[in-house]
């Protein structure tokens, strides 16, 4: 098989993911000395590159059903695995170094005070109970909006928008090496007095740990060491980005759910400060990205189609929906 007929059966999606894999493993590379067991990012990398060639070229030679639900909904879980692997890159990279202290400074600069510490004369728990469970389900409402356009069986939407989303999330993850930060519930209060200082009521507790653990903080730790143990990406705030192309998205393709998205997603934005997780700042960064990635997916998209003739080039209505 050579190279045309290769991108043909891939989608502009997976030549996202390629070059992302591709990115990070020459950083890795060239900054081996600092990184950790660099080599086994780069193994990893390459693998899973591997994987979607042979996948895409699978589902070309064969006609079913099964490879096909897996090559268009194969990113959904692997965009989660590579936010793990800026884990351990960024921390080593900065050699622990935080960047917590300039957004600090440009929250009071904005206002005047610490916006998590002046929001606390408004907590209480049944507000917290649903801040914390609109920031939690987070991922979860890009996989049900994404399988109300698959349901449609327009292809050409379902991809665009598997596309954006990839997209928007890289950039965010891409803005995490700008101002590397682990965020004000380590830095301004004590992360281990959180449930004390923002009780809900039953379910507030696990969700906190859910996000936690999907943010490498262990359980029961001092503030110093869930600190050290934090992943650096308060800069820009990703919630709030991919909120708002979410929201974007979901008005534009007048999804069911839209609805839900923008009360959901309204809360969660508010939510990232609130439950300690931002600063304000963080959200301007959000806004921008959000902004960016709007402007620039649908030409990057076009670029993947007309260059690389990608499977998604043959869907009609194609040029319309971008």
């Amino acid at each position: 098989m050579n190279l045309r007929t290769l991108f043909r059966a891939l989608h502009s999606a997976d030549l996202l993911i390629i070059a992302y894999g591709i990115l990070l493993s020459i950083l890795n590379i060239l900054f081996f000395s600092r990184i950790p067991n660099w080599w086994v990012l780069v193994l990893i990398n390459v693998t899973v590159s591997v994987a979607i060639c042979l996948l895409a070229i699978a589902r070309s030679r064969h006609d079913l059903k099964l490879l096909e639900y897996v090559h268009d909904w194969y990113a959904a879980p692997l965009v989660f695995l590579t936010y793990k692997e800026l884990y351990f890159i960024i921390s080593p990279l900065y050699a622990g170094n935080n960047y917590d202290d300039v957004l600090i400074a440009a929250d009071r600069w904005l206002f005047g005070v610490d916006p998590t510490r002046w929001l606390m004369q408004f907590t209480h728990p049944v507000l917290t109970e649903v801040l914390q469970f609109a920031y939690t389900i987070f991922y979860l409402l890009f996989l049900v909006a994404g399988y109300e356009l698959y349901r449609r069986k327009n292809r050409a939407v379902f991809h665009f928008y598997m596309f954006t989303c990839i997209y928007g999330f890289y950039l965010s993850y891409l803005g995490y090496f700008t101002l590397p930060a682990v965020g004000p519930r380590f830095t301004l209060h004590d992360f281990g007095m959180t449930d004390l200082d923002l009780p809900g009521l039953w379910l507030t507790p696990h969700l906190r740990w859910f996000v936690n653990y999907g943010e490498s903080v262990p359980m029961g730790v001092s503030n110093a060491i869930a600190q050290a143990a934090a992943q650096r990406d308060v800069f820009p705030s990703g919630h709030t980005m991919m909120m708002l192309v979410l929201m974007t998205l979901s008005v534009r393709y007048r999804l069911r759910s839209r609805y839900f998205m923008i009360i959901n997603g309204s809360l969660l934005i508010i939510a990232t400060v609130y439950q300690r997780y931002h600063y304000v700042v963080d959200l301007f960064g959000g806004v921008i990205f959000f902004l960016v990635c709007m402007y620039t997916a649908p030409h990057l998209y076009r670029f993947t189609l007309h260059w690389f003739k990608t499977i998604d080039s043959r869907y009609e209505g194609i040029e319309s929906i971008t």
